[in-house]
């Protein structure tokens, strides 16, 4: 058996293994392909893994050997999976290698607007605190989370995770779902409709997936409805953010302040209105890639082909 991984560098920059898939035929690894050389990397590959690159109903066409994808993600849209499906090629994504990452990061996010930690570090080291006449100094309001609300919209495996935590921190939790499993209810978690968790939470953290119902929540309407000084945290999908009023928000002071590891168009493009925003944390979508995770998602992947060579595939998005 033939196999292809078309991206695979961010999954494994070399500190993890695909001795897992090589048990199960010839496997060849490219760290990035480009649009241009797609067709000729897959060849006659029975199996291709894909992260990011696409895969077309014209590269199925041109591909006839292919009887399985892997999506190295859990977001699938960079495969065309109804062409895939006439063709009755699984396509199987990975659904929850990353939960406590992305849960974990959010919280991080969360704190780093709190506190500041990186930049007042950087401050003690450029000498600020040395020349300081007093014995501490801050150079951002700090934030203490203790009896404040979060608004979790989507409050799903992620979406809990990091309600759990902000409940540790003596949070109270607001969430907003299409399913709602009142079993997760207590003293400091409810759930509420969308303009009640939107007037009433201090802090939003977005954990939803990215639906035409969804694209867009955060926008000048719904920010309108905010408290002044919220903070916003999304680690979930950029388009959920219009990214000129949430800029506006920011610029205003009506958002206190923004930490995003993801945004509309990525890698991110330097005309991006974030970027001249006030308040503003942003990362290169990292929520997903401690080592931990990367392994899991790894894992599950070879667990898909398994499934697939035992005539049960699993985690399949085009059924």
């Amino acid at each position: 058996m033939k196999i292809v991984v078309l991206d695979g560098y961010t999954l494994n920059p070399g500190d993890i293994s695909w001795e897992g898939l090589e048990a199960f035929g010839e496997v060849t690894v490219y760290d990035r392909t480009k649009a241009e050389d797609i067709v000729t990397r897959i060849g006659e590959a029975e199996v291709v893994y894909t992260n990011k690159t696409p895969i077309t109903r014209e590269t199925l066409a041109a591909c006839q050997n292919v009887k399985f994808i892997g999506v190295l993600a859990t977001g699938y849209n960079i495969v065309d999976i109804a062409a895939a499906k006439e063709k009755d090629i699984p396509v199987c994504n990975i659904p929850t290698y990353g939960t406590a990452a992305v849960s974990q990061f959010a919280i991080a996010l969360l704190l780093e607007l709190c506190h500041h930690i990186g930049e007042h570090s950087e401050a003690v080291k450029a000498g600020e605190w040395t020349s300081n006449p007093d014995w501490c100094f801050w150079k951002y309001p700090l934030v203490e989370l203790a009896g404040k609300t979060m608004g979790i919209i989507g409050f799903g495996r992620i979406g809990q995770d990091t309600g759990k935590i902000a409940q540790a921190l003596g949070m109270n939790v607001l969430a907003f779902d299409s399913y709602q499993n009142s079993e997760l209810e207590s003293e400091t978690c409810h759930y509420a409709d969308l303009d009640t968790l939107l007037a009433q939470s201090d802090v939003i953290s977005l954990h939803c997936p990215l639906f035409p119902s969804t694209e867009g929540i955060i926008n000048k309407e719904n920010i309108a409805k905010m408290k002044d000084g919220v903070m916003i945290i999304n680690d979930s999908r950029g388009p959920l953010i219009v990214e000129e009023d949430l800029r506006d928000a920011l610029n205003s002071g009506k958002v206190a302040g923004a930490a995003l590891d993801v945004v509309s168009t990525e890698p991110i493009k330097m005309d991006n209105p974030l970027l001249d925003a006030k308040n503003v944390i942003l990362t290169p979508h990292i929520a997903w890639a401690p080592k931990e995770s990367r392994q899991r998602l790894m894992d599950i992947a070879v667990e898909n082909l398994k499934a697939y060579v035992e005539g049960e595939p699993q985690n399949v998005v085009n059924k």
